[in-house]
């Protein structure tokens, strides 16, 4: 295939455009090949501009290190994280390398643990209002009209109370714990996600090979999924990205209130409840500062990374 006339074919740089319009226009023979092509050069030019971006990719590497604690913590972590193994609120030695807590359990072994809780509802809860605001969002972007209405106005709804709030008495409702405040935080974090993604479907519909595929026959659910889908999914990227560091504060706020996942099963923020009490926060740093830093460490990292992502697959790198 001749990818001096593939390239001269879209001008908007989109990879999804590309593979459509050269099939379209005879370039390419099939969809497929088109489409690994285009998406192959996409890939490394995106790679090469994330590169450069030396915070956001320390911030990447930092972040695989936290999911691989949390995938090796049963290997990785001294001690059973649920259980008393010393004496209690023993400052922190070569038995205890971050103390223990006030019924004496290992600290360090509770902070690999409640990585894993961290990422768990962070990654699920965006997964889940994903899917949903993504869907909604393509129905409302191609379909317009009354679908489109009354899909905004649900949306408005949703945004006009507090979300923070709203979470709360949900699982004050049903019952605090790992499963329920992800699924919660999953169906209220919907709403901008599938703001997002409706502006770019009405940008990318209007465009000519949208209408050239109309014309030529193809399903709405073909143009959906294989042509207008594809050229949405780099803002979902960046918008999932940040909605994970959210989500890990969420739960965060949510556990130190009481009100997320419950003891004993460890998570960095009901490990920061302990900081309620004037005597911990001044007498026993070694029970709330590693849970504090945890909590900042990936919050941080997921932001950076996000940032970077935004400025690779925007073209602004620095």
């Amino acid at each position: 295939m001749n990818t001096d006339k593939f390239m001269l074919v879209g001008d908007d740089g989109a990879f999804g455009n590309l593979a459509a319009r050269a099939v379209y226009e005879g370039i390419a023979d099939k969809p497929d090949e088109a489409m690994e092509e285009v998406v192959e050069s996409w890939e490394k030019i995106t790679w090469r501009r994330f590169c450069k971006n030396k915070v956001a990719l320390w911030s990447m590497v930092l972040l695989l290190g936290i999911v691989l604690m949390a995938v090796l913590a049963p290997v990785i972590a001294p001690f059973n994280p649920n259980t008393t193994v010393g004496d209690f609120d023993v400052a922190p030695s070569a038995a205890h390398l971050l103390g223990t807590d006030d019924v004496g359990r290992d600290i360090l072994s509770r902070l690999i643990y409640g990585s894993r809780v961290s990422l768990i509802v962070g990654v699920g809860s965006v997964f889940i209002y994903a899917v949903i605001g993504i869907t909604l969002g393509l129905l409302s972007g191609y379909l317009g009209g009354t679908v489109d209405g009354v899909i905004m106005r649900i949306t408005e709804v949703f945004m006009a109370y507090p979300h923070f709030m709203i979470i709360m008495v949900i699982v004050s409702l049903i019952g605090p714990n790992m499963m329920t405040v992800m699924l919660v935080m999953g169906i209220m974090g919907w709403p901008p996600i599938c703001r997002l993604v409706r502006g770019e479907v009405l940008k990318v519909k209007s465009m000519d090979y949208i209408a050239s595929a109309v014309v030529t026959g193809y399903s709405p659910y073909t143009i959906v999924a294989k042509h207008i889908l594809p050229n949405v999914l780099s803002p979902i990227l960046v918008n999932a990205t940040f909605g994970i560091a959210s989500a890990i504060l969420m739960e965060a706020s949510l556990s130190f209130l009481g009100m997320g996942v419950q003891p004993p099963t460890a998570s960095w923020g009901n490990m920061l409840t302990s900081a309620q009490s004037l005597t911990v926060l001044s007498e026993e740093p070694w029970r709330w500062i590693p849970p504090g830093v945890a909590v900042l460490t990936a919050v941080l990292a997921i932001n950076f990374l996000g940032d970077g992502l935004n400025e690779a697959i925007g073209g602004d790198s620095k």
